[in-house]
Order: C-alpha cells, then sequence, then structure tokens
C-alpha cells in the first residue's frame, strides 16, 4: 500500500473545476477460502457446473439484485433475469429498449420496485415483477426535460431520486417532478460532451452523486433544495487530492462511506470528512491484478472486489488475491461485480456470465 503522489486531480479545462468528497472506511476479512492472502485450490468444474440457457449473452455490463434476490444482467443480447431456477430474456416487453443498453439500476418505490435501464434511446423504467403484459415507459429529451435522449448512465440512493447521466449533462427525477439543474457554471453541456461520463453512484442517502468522466476526474452533483440540484461549486482545483488518472471507469461507495475511483491507471481510495486528506492510490505495485479497473462492488464481510482487463482482485484492507481465468472465470476482462442476497459473487464479462458459490466457479 502507498500513498503516494501520482496525479493531481485538478481540472484545467476552461477553468471548470473537478470535485470529490469524503466518508470513513473500517478493515476487512478475506472470503472464507482465502487464508493469509492466499487462494484456496479452486474446485475443477464438470459439466454439471453449468447450466444451460437458450440464448447467448456478452458483455454484460451492469448486474443489479432486487429485493427478492432475483439476478438482473444487462447485456448486448438485451436485458437478462436469473431467479435460481429460470433464465428469462426481456426482448418483447413494449418500449423496453434491447439494444445499445449502458446500464440497469433498480429502484424501490413506496407503491412498487422498479428497473431503470440506460439506453441510446433514453431513460426507460419498467414496474416489477415484468411480464408479457408490461410496458415499460421511455424518458428521453423528447418528452422530458432529460438533456438527451442518449442516456449513459442511472443512478438511485436511499431516496426517491432517480439520478440520470446523459452525454449533454445531468438530470434528475424525484418521484414525479423534474428538479432544476443550475450546475452549468461549473459543468457545462459541452463538458460532457468532451469528457464523456463514465459511471455514477450516489451517496448513501442518495443525495449526492459522484460522476466519472473520461478526462476530468470525478465531478460531484446535489441536491440543493426541494426543486433543484447544483454543482460542488465550493470544491474548485483540489491540488492535494490524488487519483492515479483523470480516467475514471468505476465508482463504489461502500456501506461504511468509504470511496472507492477506480481509473485506468489503478484505484483511488478516500476516507474521512476532510476532502483534501485520506486519500490512497493502489496499483499493480501493491497487489491490483491490472490497473484498468472497470467494476467495484463489495461483500458482507467488508472485502472490496476490483473487475479489471485482467482478471479479478479481493482486497480485505492489508493483503490482496487474484482470480483469473485459471481459476475458472469465463473471461478475464471483468466487466460488472455484484452480489446476491445470498453471498453469491455474480460477475458480468466480454463473454457471459460467470458466478463465484460455494468456493468454485459457474460459468452460464
Amino acid at each position: 500500500m502507498n500513498n503516494r503522489t501520482t496525479k493531481k486531480n485538478i481540472f484545467r479545462c476552461r477553468n471548470l473545476v473537478t470535485a470529490a468528497i469524503i466518508i470513513a472506511i473500517g478493515l476487512f476479512s478475506m472470503p472464507e477460502n482465502i487464508v493469509n492472502g492466499q487462494a484456496s485450490a479452486v474446485k475443477e468444474k464438470s459439466d454439471s457446473d453449468s447450466k444451460d440457457k437458450d440464448f447467448s449473452v456478452k458483455n454484460v455490463n451492469s448486474i443489479i439484485v432486487d429485493n427478492d434476490n432475483v439476478k438482473w444482467f444487462c447485456s448486448d443480447t438485451g436485458i437478462v433475469s436469473f431467479d435460481g431456477e429460470n433464465w428469462k430474456l426481456y426482448n418483447k416487453i413494449k418500449n423496453l429498449p434491447n439494444q445499445d443498453l449502458k446500464g440497469l439500476t433498480y429502484v424501490v418505490n413506496p407503491d412498487g420496485s422498479e428497473l431503470w435501464i440506460a439506453s441510446t434511446s433514453g431513460a426507460a423504467v419498467a414496474r416489477l415483477p415484468i411480464d408479457d403484459r408490461t410496458e415499460a415507459v421511455i424518458f428521453n429529451s423528447e418528452n422530458t426535460p432529460i438533456l438527451s435522449k442518449a442516456v449513459v448512465s442511472i443512478a438511485a440512493g436511499n431516496n426517491s431520486i432517480r439520478w440520470i447521466g446523459t452525454d449533454k449533462g445531468i438530470s434528475a427525477l424525484s418521484n414525479d417532478k423534474w428538479l432544476t439543474p443550475s450546475y452549468d457554471l461549473y459543468y457545462p453541456e459541452m463538458m460532457f460532451e468532451e469528457y464523456p461520463i463514465t459511471s455514477m453512484a450516489t451517496n448513501l442517502r442518495g443525495d449526492s452523486l459522484y460522476v466519472g468522466t473520461v478526462g476530468v476526474g470525478i465531478i460531484r452533483v446535489y441536491r440543493d433544495d426541494v426543486d433543484g440540484i447544483s454543482g460542488a461549486s465550493n470544491f474548485a482545483q483540489w491540488g492535494p487530492i490524488i487519483l492515479p488518472s483523470d480516467n475514471i471507469r468505476s465508482i463504489f461507495i461502500a456501506p461504511d462511506g468509504t470511496e472507492w475511483f477506480g481509473t485506468d491507471e489503478g484505484i483511488a481510495k478516500h476516507t474521512g470528512n476532510n476532502t483534501l486528506d485520506n486519500w490512497t492510490v493502489y496499483t499493480t505495485d501493491d497487489g491490483l491484478v491490472d490497473n484498468f479497473v472497470q467494476a467495484i462492488s463489495g461483500d458482507t464481510k467488508g472485502n472490496i472486489w476490483f473487475g479489471t482487463k485482467a482478471g479479478i482482485s479481493v482486497f480485505n484492507g492489508s493483503s490482496w488475491i487474484t482470480y483469473t481465468k485459471d481459476n475458472g472465470l469465463v473471461s478475464n476482462n471483468i466487466l460488472s461485480i455484484a452480489f446476491d442476497k445470498d453471498g453469491t459473487v455474480w460477475i458480468g464479462t466480454d463473454k457471459g456470465i460467470t458466478c463465484y458459490e460455494n468456493e468454485k466457479f459457474i460459468n452460464y
């Protein structure tokens, strides 16, 4: 572990600014099959380790788990679900996009649960459970105040706000009311066109949004009153903030509030209540399998799982373990990671879906 000054996250494009904030972290314990930072032998797979589908999926860029422990996958084939027994492809639901999908978000409202899908045709929402009679609703710039129909990411926290990131900026919907953005002074439309959004995550309450970009690091927007959202105007030119790169590929806010940012040159971790302090960088020099970090998630024991272009690394706060194709992964190019309510790890790759259960990998 080191806390070296590699690259400072200073946004220098046309006097705009980058932002980040803070929270706290605890120590972790590794998965049960990891002892003293070493992996136990992964069991050989048999034919029974794979459960067949009547369709194939690749490029699984997003995974979410709903309150019924149903797994939902966003892939180049479309939206796919798995309830533990049955796989289902949702390619005939009215208004539900099945091409150019960018990601999934699960939202729990007082009147029911919803699945939100980011796509090039807008933000689609379908009430769960989805059946043949379900009709999705599409929100885009033609029928709402959303800044563009090209939706690249959707995020939601523990409140009623749905944050919608587009190629022209960020919109927010609270219950049935669109909040008025007032962050143009700090984050104008041209910024998002020139430095695209790659990932988004909210704080635990859901009223602040962290936005990863290609080229300008992390920006933050937040609900500033009942009707509006603003940029982080007080966070200007954070020279002391340490990021290995301003190209952010993934964001994860842990339950203890620790912020993890995956980049194309390693990981940045931030803790505490001071934005300028407590930044740590991790790279392959520290134990990470690869510096291009495309997915981050955490298990119930506090271990942080990092999906890279060369496999998965798991970090317990002091030691690392790595999983690759040699251990049973269907591909080393990891695009998404999620945990279900039983603690099973679900992994999206460019060649399909893998789960890690009972100390072995199962490929679908």
